[in-house]
């Protein structure tokens, strides 16, 4: 009878865990949104919690614009990191017209390998960053069997998902730790809780993404810094333009400037987050599934984009 006792303690314990575990993030986003409304005080603002500079990079499109854009709101000064030099240019202006703070811009292609972040390190050197977007990112043009996948393309997705994530923080670290205080938000993926067929490296540059951020947390944790891991689901943005379909889902699919402003709304708040809460809800469904049927629905899911952009590229071709 103790035998049967002690398995379904331990069973409905193991349960409850779960649950909690699967639930925690969109239960934190949701807390990210209601706490204001019963604090007697506003929260301190992002620039006195961390400091007067933020640095995106990957920020003249999609999400890394809008995250730009929503810290720009805030009035932190911004510095923009990406590779197309008239692009940054005119993100730049758009964020000191409309919100009067600093930019400052980077030009830095990060699929370049190593010599890139000596360049980036040397024009940082001077500029106190209070928060780094480590948001810059590639995948496959469309979902594709690894084999068929360009060896070009893979050393793009390993230098720039693996690389730049890395390297960044690796170099803003140690002035955020000697002043005691800064945030680091590492972009990652939903594609990061299983293997993932026919978006194979991609997946698993994203999964490494999530573990790097978790070891770096604890490291950094007593030395004042937030490291935040961000796990979207499917955007609205030219990453997946492969399928029209995907892009007109609604509001299961936010665009940049919808996911940036909820995402942001999160940071200082909580460490781990889908960063949207309809994501929230969705990732906690994904969780319940074994690893293995969520590989097989991947897989399921990913053929059918597949299909649809290859018979869309037959008709353009026509």
């Amino acid at each position: 009878m103790f035998y049967v006792i002690a398995f379904a303690v331990i069973g409905a314990l193991s349960l409850s865990w779960f649950i909690i575990d699967a639930l925690w993030s969109p239960l934190q986003l949701i807390l990210s949104y209601l706490t204001p409304y019963f604090l007697p005080m506003e929260e301190q603002s992002l620039k006195q919690k961390y400091g007067s500079w933020a640095a995106i990079t990957g920020s003249t499109d999609g999400i890394g614009k809008e995250y730009a854009m929503e810290l720009a709101q805030r009035g932190l000064n911004i510095v923009l990191i990406s590779r197309n030099e008239e692009k940054l240019n005119n993100v730049a202006r758009e964020i000191e017209k409309q919100y009067s703070v600093k930019t400052k811009t980077i030009v830095a292609d990060f699929s370049a390998g190593i010599e890139v972040y000596r360049h980036i390190e040397e024009q940082l050197k001077d500029i106190p960053l209070g928060v780094l977007v480590n948001n810059v990112g590639v995948q496959y043009e469309y979902p594709a069997w690894l084999w068929e996948v360009p060896q070009t393309k893979l050393w793009e997705i390993i230098n720039v998902n693996v690389g730049a994530v890395t390297s960044m923080t690796r170099i803003v670290l140690p002035g955020m730790m000697e002043r005691g205080r800064g945030a680091i938000v590492n972009v990652s993926s939903g594609s990061e809780l299983q293997p993932l067929p026919l978006m194979t490296v991609y997946a698993a540059s994203k999964a490494y993404v999530r573990s790097l951020t978790l070891a770096v947390r604890e490291e950094a944790a007593a030395r004042g810094v937030h490291v935040q891991h961000v796990a979207p689901l499917f955007l609205a943005t030219k990453m997946n333009a492969f399928s029209p379909s995907l892009l007109r889902a609604g509001a299961l699919v936010p665009d940049a400037r919808t996911y940036a402003r909820h995402a942001v709304a999160t940071l200082g708040r909580v460490h781990h987050t889908t960063g949207y809460w309809l994501h929230g809800l969705q990732y906690f469904s994904m969780k319940l599934a074994p690893e293995w049927i969520r590989i097989k629905i991947g897989m399921h899911i990913n053929k059918y984009f597949r299909n649809e952009y290859l018979q869309n590229s037959r008709v353009e071709a026509r």
